[in-house]
């Protein structure tokens, strides 16, 4: 994880985001994984182990070489504090599949729980309001397609760590190409220098874009997100503890009241089938995630799919792209 994670430190390094980083606040995202419970079953088998807590970091570290402005540098590894266990997968618990935003707390009301970081931020000169508007920080956060720090290392972490689709190499190369640029809103955003990397950035969005499109990934969050249910039907974990426990706890609960656990655990592949299966079974739509980046065309910034046929076919398949109708596990017939 130290190579992944070293290529996006700049040369200035924020040593002022240190101190920040043993707050409990930051330290309770340390148990919560980025990829929405899939570390817990063999459908995936990720690189390694990598957190809120490190995408947090790695975004920071992003804000912090674009901008060199400290104050959305630490706002950047504050941004994910408001999420719960299993990220995701607890907006599904809600019914949230197309927006994805129900379960995130705000990070104000977090952050004024903890008093140590509440000192540490004002030592630095922050106030709550300072946390409360993410659109103040476009480096950091900004509406989709657009590319921002926080989408980027979501495209990057995905294809290394989690689908194995592109090396260390290939995220380093992508990354080195980043500049700032002034979209068509007039706002800084990330872009690219060079149209074939430009490209080669696209087709990380395509692997990245039609695997959360997927029948695996979506029932793996599925199928959480119903134990969970079921769980808070049981009363054997409350909505709080989602917020407040680790992952793991949680699932040790979870494995004592419902045997399909294990078979979750054990499973290694989803199936597709164009019929309704006997089996729990998937078949929903969910949140599409495109980003389509910028790039510097003789010093005037324009989307690549407005300058690349290569990318218009990239971004059509894309959005044609579709799953079996429904995607289940055969070993798992039922939840209980």
């Amino acid at each position: 994880m130290n190579e992944y994670i070293k290529i996006f430190i700049d040369k200035q390094y924020p040593s002022f985001i240190d101190k920040y980083l043993k707050t409990p606040t930051l330290n309770r995202i340390k148990y919560v994984t980025q990829f929405c419970g899939c570390d817990y079953t063999n459908i995936y088998n990720p690189l390694f182990l990598f957190t809120r807590f490190d995408h947090s970091l790695v975004v920071a570290h992003i804000v912090w070489h674009f901008t060199h402005d400290k104050k959305a540098t630490i706002v950047a590894l504050l941004h994910d504090v408001g999420t719960p266990c299993f990220a995701h997968t607890i907006d599904c618990v809600f019914g949230d599949y197309l927006e994805q935003e129900s379960s995130e707390k705000q990070i104000a009301d977090i952050v004024k729980k903890d008093y140590k970081l509440l000192q540490l931020l004002e030592d630095d000169g922050l106030s709550i309001s300072d946390l409360s508007d993410m659109s103040k920080y476009p480096i950091l956060e900004n509406k989709a397609p657009n590319l921002c720090a926080d989408r980027l290392d979501g495209v990057l972490h995905t294809c290394y760590i989690w689908l194995h689709s592109h090396s260390l190499e290939e995220i380093r190369e992508v990354y080195e190409d980043l500049c700032i640029l002034t979209n068509e809103y007039g706002h800084q955003e990330i872009g690219f220098n060079n149209k074939k990397i430009a490209i080669k950035f696209a087709k990380m969005v395509s692997v990245y874009s039609k695997e959360l499109q997927s029948n695996r990934d979506k029932y793996v969050l599925k199928y959480i997100s119903e134990i969970i249910k079921l769980s808070f039907a049981k009363g054997i974990v409350s909505l709080t503890d989602l917020y407040t426990k680790k992952e793991k706890e949680i699932i040790d609960v979870i494995k004592n009241s419902f045997p399909s656990w294990t078979l979750f655990e054990k499973a290694s592949k989803v199936l597709g089938s164009t019929t309704k299966p006997t089996q729990f079974y998937i078949s929903y739509e969910i949140k599409k995630r495109i980003t389509i980046p910028l790039v510097n065309m003789k010093n005037k910034a324009e989307r690549i799919i407005d300058v690349s046929k290569t990318a218009n076919k990239i971004y059509f398949m894309i959005d044609n792209f579709k799953d079996k109708k429904y995607g289940y596990v055969k070993e798992i017939k039922n939840l209980e």
